[in-house]
Parts: C-alpha cells; structure tokens; sequence
C-alpha cells in the first residue's frame, strides 16, 4: 500500500488552543469528571498510571471504577481518585485488560459505559467493542492491536490483517479503520498518526525512543481521558474536535517523556510526573 498523503504534523502551537485552562469560578465538576474503568488483576498498573496521568492533565476530578486489588492501588498512589460511581463527562476504558479472558461483570460495565453516549477512549481489552459505542469514540491501538482489529472487521470478507502490513503503512491502515469504524483513530508507534472518519489526518512525531516502553500507552490514555473530559462540550458541539484532541494528547505524551528523560531511560511513571511542567511550557508560549 502506498503512504497516503496531506498528513500534517501536529505542533505546540496548535496543541496550546485544546488545553483548557480553569477559571476563577471553576469547581471540580465543571472542569471536567473522566469515569475510568481499566485494570485488571493481573494489570493493576495500568489503572494506577491512567489515573496519574488523568489527574495530572487538568480534569477536575477522576473516578476510578475496577478491580479491588487495582482500587487499593489507585487510592494509594493518587487519594483524591473518587471510587464511587457517579457523573462523568467522558470515559477511559480498557487500559490493562485482555477482551480473551474479559469476565462477563467487565464486560457489562464496558457496555454500560459505552452506551452512554460520552466521548470515549477506547485501549486494549475494550477495542472490540467499539461498534457497541453510542457516542464519539478515540481508539488507541499499537500496529499489532490494529491489526487484529481490523481482521475482525473484514472477517466476513474472510480477509485478515498481520501486524507487519499496519507497520508498513501505518498511515493507511489508521485511515482505513478509521473509515470502517466510523472512529478517530490514534494509531502509537514511533510517529504517532491520528485519523478520522472526516478525512482529518494528523502526526506527532516528537517523542524520543525512550518512550517505547511499558505503561506508556497508559500514560497517554490518561492523558487523552482527560482532555475529552475537559472538552466533553466541545465535542458535543462538533465531534471534529476528536482529532486534535487527540493529536493534543499524543503532543503533551511525547513532551513530557522529552522532559522526563533528558536524554536518558524513562519510566511510564516518570512521563506522567513531567505531564504538569509540560503543559505549563505549552500554555507559556501563548
């Protein structure tokens, strides 16, 4: 497949206008509620790292709904995560999860988000289920993720998509499932492409090869979560919105990483430490 063209990259002066910036009359509830339900017992850390880099991004509150021993976890490294159900303005869901081995309780409550018609980010164990979503929707797949989604998707063609084909052209294929599914489509790798259904096509490509690594995905959910739920009005509005959301999350992920590293090793705990510095940078600059 050929590359596709008009791609633009995404750069800190446009990423500046999609960070909402509290007022004097704010309270937590109208800077944004993000309803969380990731983790799972055998990844509890990716609940803990969706929540950091959620509450570090702006959102005014998160609410934290999964697994007990992900809950404990959560509550120990960030207390003020609210674990009652609740209103949110936007949903993260399946950071952390494996839809092969997903229980039918994980699965209703992913429904039950999903059907609420909030804008949505939708990772890992909840990307198939992303036709059930009755609202706008963001999928944050890596190549091989994609690829098996995609595969279900053309399945009754009988066709199916290896990993190896969406790491070749990844530009198409983001474009690709981003036309079937009818979703933005923020496709990781080491350029991020960002795709939706109204022809919008995005890349972020600041991020350092330090950021290859464990958790980070996480991190940028958590990010992206927060950001829709800063923005649930905007959205609404004019779902057009998505892409730059997006494309904003993915900037903010690879500067901070940028930030956290300094040219060294990074953790995924270290990219949301260096999520509030990053922002202030960007805001900086208006």
């Amino acid at each position: 497949m050929d590359e596709p063209h008009a791609w633009l990259e995404w750069d800190s002066a446009r990423a500046r206008d999609w960070i909402a910036v509290p007022r004097a009359g704010d309270d937590k509830y109208s800077r944004g509620v993000l309803g969380v339900r990731t983790g799972s017992d055998e990844y509890p850390g990716a609940a803990v790292l969706g929540v950091e880099a959620a509450a570090r991004a702006g959102v005014g509150m998160v609410r934290y709904l999964g697994p007990r021993r992900a809950s404990d976890l959560v509550l120990q490294r960030r207390p003020e995560a609210v674990t009652a159900s609740g209103q949110v303005q936007a949903w993260l869901l399946g950071s952390g999860q494996d839809a092969a081995s997903r229980d039918r309780v994980t699965e209703a409550a992913l429904l039950g988000a999903l059907a609420e018609g909030l804008p949505t980010v939708c990772d890992a164990g909840a990307l198939d289920l992303v036709g059930r979503a009755a609202g706008p929707v963001v999928i944050t797949p890596h190549y091989r993720e994609l690829a098996r989604l995609l595969t279900r998707l053309l399945s009754p063609q009988g066709e199916s998509v290896a990993g190896s084909e969406v790491a070749a052209a990844p530009g198409e294929w983001a474009v690709r499932a981003a036309t079937g599914l009818g979703v933005t489509v923020l496709l990781k790798g080491s350029v991020t492409r960002i795709a939706s259904p109204d022809g919008t096509r995005l890349t972020v490509s600041q991020g350092p090869a330090w950021l290859a690594t464990a958790g980070s995905g996480d991190v940028l959910g958590g990010i992206l979560g927060a950001l829709l739920a800063t923005h649930a009005r905007a959205i609404h509005a004019d779902a057009a919105a998505l892409p730059s959301l997006a494309a904003t999350a993915a900037l903010v992920h690879a500067q901070a990483a940028t930030r956290a590293s300094a040219g060294g090793p990074i953790a995924a705990l270290d990219i949301a430490e260096a999520v509030p510095a990053t922002i202030a940078a960007l805001l900086a600059g208006r």
